[in-house]
C-alpha cells in the first residue's frame, strides 16, 4: 500500500489589536513540492464549517492524494480545533466576522507559497460560505472552488432550519426553544436535544454519529467562543 507524506505544524497569524501571539493548526496529507516544473502539484485547501467545528471530520477528502496525487492542506480556523483560541472574545460580534478567517486563509496561502502554481479551495457549509466571499475578491493563485453543502442566503437557511425544527418531537422543540431563550444552549438537555435534530437533518449514519462526525462534535461544545458568537 503506497503511503504519503504527512506533515503538521503551526502558522504565526497577527491579528490587528490583540497583544495575545495566534497560530494556526495546519496538516498536510502529500507532497508540496514537484520536480517537474511543466506539472506542478497543485493543492487542495479545505476550509471547514462550523464555523467551530474543526477540520476532522474532512480527513476522507485525504483519499485525493492517493487517487489523483493532490496534496491536500487541512487547518483549523482561528479560535477553533488545534489552533489558538480565544475564549475573551466571546460574544463579540464585532471580532469574530468574515474577515477575519479570509485575512488567516490569506496569511496560509501566502506562508506556503501558493500564489505562483495556484490551488484549489474546498468549503463546506460555512466553509463554503467563506470561500465564495474570498473567491468573489479573485484572489491571485485561485484555480477552483468547491462548494459543499453551502448555503446562498443565510435568511433562507434560517428559514428552512425553522421549518426542519417544526418535524421534531414537541417535547424535543420546547427544549431547544427555552435553552436559546435563556441562553442556556450548553445544557446536557440541550445538547441532547440538538442530537435529535443531528441524527434527523444533519447525519443519517447508523450507528450515529459517523466516526467523521463524532470527531467534529466535541469542538462545537468545548469551546463555544466562535459558534455561539457567529
Amino acid at each position: 500500500m503506497e503511503t504519503f507524506p504527512t506533515k503538521e505544524g503551526e502558522v504565526a497569524f497577527s491579528i490587528p489589536g490583540l497583544d495575545k501571539p495566534c497560530k494556526t493548526w495546519y496538516k498536510i496529507v502529500g507532497d508540496l513540492s514537484t520536480s517537474d516544473t511543466t506539472s506542478p502539484r497543485v493543492p487542495l485547501v479545505v476550509l471547514h464549517g462550523g464555523p467551530g467545528a474543526g477540520h476532522d471530520y474532512l480527513l476522507p477528502l485525504a483519499d485525493l492524494v492517493t487517487k489523483y496525487s493532490t496534496p491536500v492542506i487541512f487547518y483549523d480556523q482561528i479560535g477553533n480545533g488545534r489552533s489558538t483560541h480565544l475564549p475573551e472574545t466571546k460574544g463579540d460580534e464585532s471580532f469574530w466576522r468574515e474577515a477575519l478567517f479570509i485575512r488567516e486563509l490569506d496569511n496560509l496561502i501566502d506562508h506556503f507559497g501558493l500564489r505562483t502554481d495556484g490551488f484549489h479551495l474546498f468549503g463546506q457549509s460555512w466553509g463554503g460560505m467563506m470561500g465564495s466571499s474570498y473567491a468573489s475578491s479573485q484572489p491571485k493563485g485561485l484555480r477552483r472552488l468547491v462548494l459543499a453543502n453551502s448555503p446562498a442566503s443565510v435568511e433562507l437557511w434560517v428559514s428552512s432550519i425553522q421549518k426542519l425544527r417544526t418535524q421534531l418531537p414537541e417535547d424535543v422543540q420546547k427544549v431547544i426553544d427555552e435553552a436559546e431563550k435563556t441562553g442556556n444552549t450548553g445544557s446536557p438537555e440541550h445538547l441532547e436535544a440538538v442530537g435529535v435534530f443531528y441524527q434527523k437533518h444533519l447525519c443519517r449514519v447508523k450507528p450515529w454519529p459517523a466516526p467523521e462526525v463524532e470527531a467534529a462534535l466535541p469542538w462545537l461544545t468545548d469551546d463555544t467562543t466562535v459558534y455561539g458568537t457567529m
